[in-house]
């Protein structure tokens, strides 16, 4: 059963300690959604925007180059302090997506990207997104299409699967892939409020520098993933590595490996 309070405290510990390491693992990957996700939301000049989960602030740097006038927020204080230093022009407020320190009508535009995969309550970040919004506002949030198809989780979670054991002792939270379904996308967007939802899904590669750089960026930049590993035995843990290694060598070009990583982008409007 889930305990939001627990899911919660272990994600923002989780990421209060990992700003560079998520850096360097995810940032040009995620970055491959920004314009798509901006497009969803009409971002333009002018344009004032709320940034949900902004982490380092890639989406609002994007959107500020745009012409926006862009908020950041994010849960975390090591991630706002990483992004007011890489951004010192842009707004960046530290508050929770599940109760937004905004008021009610008073931006344009409002977009996550991949933050509400770890949210204890997504519904609730949805409908708060909605709140803030001006009404014909547009919102749109990006989370990774199913394993099966995001390979860089379907290789990980494979050899765990193999090798390890899923059911370790972590603060259940809610599923990973809920979001990867369009109709659950559709059906979420119109509780939380929006009209007219939309979902389409965006191609991505991650480019990894060797084949041993998926075990060590999926162990040491995230979180859920990264508890499911560390809870893993030393010597199953060895098994684990050398399972994702082979796997990732038949992605290999050259020294490098790219791994399909396609995004599912959903949006709707306030009415």
């Amino acid at each position: 059963m889930i305990d939001p309070d627990s899911f919660r405290q272990f994600e923002h510990s989780g990421w209060q300690n990992i700003p560079q390491q998520y850096h360097q693992a995810f940032g040009e990957l995620t970055a491959q959604s920004i314009e798509p996700l901006l497009d969803a939301a009409a971002v333009k000049k002018g344009t004032k925007l709320v940034d949900i989960a902004t982490g380092p602030g890639y989406v609002a740097a994007v959107a500020a180059r745009r012409g926006a006038r862009v908020t950041g927020v994010d849960f975390s204080a090591t991630m706002i302090a990483e992004a007011r230093r890489r951004n010192p022009d842009i707004e960046f407020r530290e508050g929770d997506a599940e109760q937004l320190p905004l008021g009610n009508d008073l931006f344009d535009a409002a977009v996550v990207n991949f933050g509400i995969l770890h949210l204890a309550r997504p519904d609730q970040a949805l409908a708060e997104a909605c709140r803030v919004l001006c009404p014909g506002g547009r919102f749109g949030f990006t989370v990774w299409a199913k394993p099966e198809e995001a390979l860089g989780f379907g290789i990980v979670l494979g050899a765990i699967a193999k090798y390890g054991n899923l059911n370790v002792p972590l603060p259940e939270g809610p599923p990973f892939f809920r979001f990867s379904e369009a109709d659950e996308c559709v059906r979420s967007l119109l509780a939380a409020g929006f009209q007219s939802p939309k979902v389409i899904k965006v191609a991505q590669v991650w480019r990894l520098p060797s084949v041993d750089s998926l075990f060590e960026f999926m162990k040491d930049s995230t979180v859920r993933t990264a508890g499911l590993l560390r809870a893993q035995k030393p010597e199953v843990l060895e098994q684990i590595r050398d399972a994702m290694r082979d796997e990732s060598k038949q992605h290999q070009k050259d020294e490098a490996v790219e791994l399909p990583m396609p995004a599912i982008l959903a949006s709707g409007t306030k009415p």
